[in-house]
């Protein structure tokens, strides 16, 4: 019997892990993938929002401005890249400076500080390629950037350092309300637990209808991406939206706390619960309509492009959040869209303290409360680079050019807990295969090293888990294999 099992390992699902391992509490988290982040949470814009956008008086706004105030201090203390570069809404007609000042005053409202409105000479004196279309801008300077699926691998980093268990691989099949709470099957195995919290991102309301607890019936609602060369990444210095429509936000142009300029999303509703392929059509209409926010898109910098999946709630178009009204001990977390990432810390505070109240669970007296993170050869100087090698050879076996992502880096991802267990696990914790050539030069590094590290045969390395294997058939005998 464990004390509280959250289904789903995504931003939410893992930043209320690492709230509630801060209390005496036994905690599972079951994820369906083969990792943390694999859904919305590794796919979305990566921007902390100001909460201009959201209706006043809804979840969404409340949990928006307050995740906001609380993100600094949170990726500080997970050693996760965080930059306060503020953002700006581009207006292109004059006849709608009414909507950038109706934004302004809904920003306000929600208590968000420091909004500006800007005319066209202020505007270009602080983003000079901005569009020669572009008459003015709200200007919101508490809006961020961060790395989205980097948080979430902290965030449960943190949350195992303070006891949490992670289970990968382990979709949720069925849930049973039992005498002293719930049992919950999933990949096999039999979970028995006093409450659950259900983070299931676009699948929340399967889970809700397995203990017949209020549903919340989800609408996929897919957004494509444009991820472009580090040449283009100082081509804007802000988050630049253009004024928002029914839909969401709109495409934004926006710079990456990686060092690269990303472009997006679209906003298309589909039955899919599990397509994100993009298509020729999504990415010209991305493409198309980013470009109208600066003067010259630099198209031919393009390296890779991708596509995520948003949560929206048809019933509510708000955050669903909270103990169910009729099963006690039963907590939903559903509609998660944007600004999901943002008020992904409001909410797991939230919802965290009222599991530890339903439990009756004391704070630990000596939680940990901050993660170090992997240590990154680019980012240190020559001195560090030559004390590292010193200390840990693999520091001067250099596996991703594009990024100098160093053999050292690669162990110490796989190793960590949770650690990577794929290609792309690695990827998302280093970098390897983020770069110009997309894991062309150093993915057979990565899988050999995933090979020796995890001991496993080359055919079971996956590039996401599942069937995603690389090789098939026997090996020869002499294969060469990185030592």
């Amino acid at each position: 019997m464990v004390d509280c099992v959250i289904i789903g390992a995504g931003i939410v699902g893992c930043c209320t892990a690492q709230m509630l391992a801060q209390y005496q509490a036994r905690i599972v988290v079951l994820e369906a993938k083969s990792d943390v982040a694999e859904g919305t949470s590794k796919a979305n814009s990566a921007i902390v929002h100001a909460g201009y956008d959201a209706k006043p008086h809804t979840k969404k706004a409340l949990y928006n401005v307050r995740g906001n105030a609380m993100y600094e201090d949170l990726c500080a203390r997970m050693d996760v890249h965080f930059q306060r570069n503020g953002s700006l809404v581009l207006c292109f007609d004059e006849a709608d400076w009414y909507k950038l000042e109706e934004l302004k005053q809904r920003g306000e409202t929600n208590g968000v500080q420091g909004l500006q409105l800007l005319k066209r000479s202020e505007l270009v004196a602080m983003e000079p390629y901005v569009s020669e279309k572009a008459v003015g801008a709200l200007f919101a300077p508490t809006g961020a950037i961060t790395c989205p699926y980097g948080l979430t691998e902290a965030l449960a980093e943190n949350a195992c350092a303070n006891g949490a268990q992670f289970y990968f691989d382990c979709p949720v099949q069925a849930i049973e309300r039992t005498e002293h709470g719930f049992c919950v099957y999933a990949g096999g195995q039999r979970f028995e637990t006093r409450s659950v919290v259900n983070a299931a991102g676009v699948h929340v309301d399967e889970i809700a209808r397995m203990v017949g607890a209020e549903t919340v019936d989800i609408q996929p609602r897919k957004g494509e991406y444009c991820i472009f060369d580090k040449t283009a990444g100082e081509l804007v210095r802000y988050t630049l939206f253009q004024l928002p429509s029914a839909m969401g936000k709109g495409v934004l142009v926006t710079p990456t706390v990686d060092g690269n300029l990303m472009v997006g999303p679209n906003a298309n509703d589909q039955d899919s619960k599990e397509d994100v392929a993009t298509t020729g059509e999504g990415l010209a209409y991305i493409l198309q309509t980013g470009g109208q926010s600066v003067q010259a898109l630099p198209r031919q910098a393009i390296i890779t492009s991708f596509a995520g999946l948003r949560a929206h709630s048809k019933k509510y178009d708000d955050f669903f959040i909270g103990e169910d009204a009729k099963i006690k001990g039963f907590f939903h977390a559903a509609g998660i869209e944007s600004p999901g990432l943002t008020a992904a810390p409001a909410i797991a505070e939230d919802l965290s303290k009222a599991v530890a109240d339903f439990l009756n669970c004391p704070l630990k007296e000596h939680p940990i409360r901050t993660r170090k993170g992997i240590a990154r050869f680019n980012e240190m100087t020559e001195e560090e680079q030559d004390a590292a090698i010193a200390k840990n050879p693999l520091y001067a076996q250099i596996v991703c050019r594009c990024e100098t992502v160093t053999e050292a880096e690669v162990v110490d991802a796989i190793h960590r807990t949770p650690g990577a267990t794929t290609i792309d696990g690695v990827k998302r914790r280093t970098r390897c295969g983020m770069g110009r050539c997309q894991g062309g030069f150093c993915m057979p590094k990565v899988a050999a090293i995933l090979e020796r590290e995890l001991q496993i045969a080359p055919e079971l390395v996956t590039k996401k888990g599942g069937r995603s294997t690389l090789m098939v058939g026997p090996m020869k005998e002499d294969a060469p294999c990185v030592q």
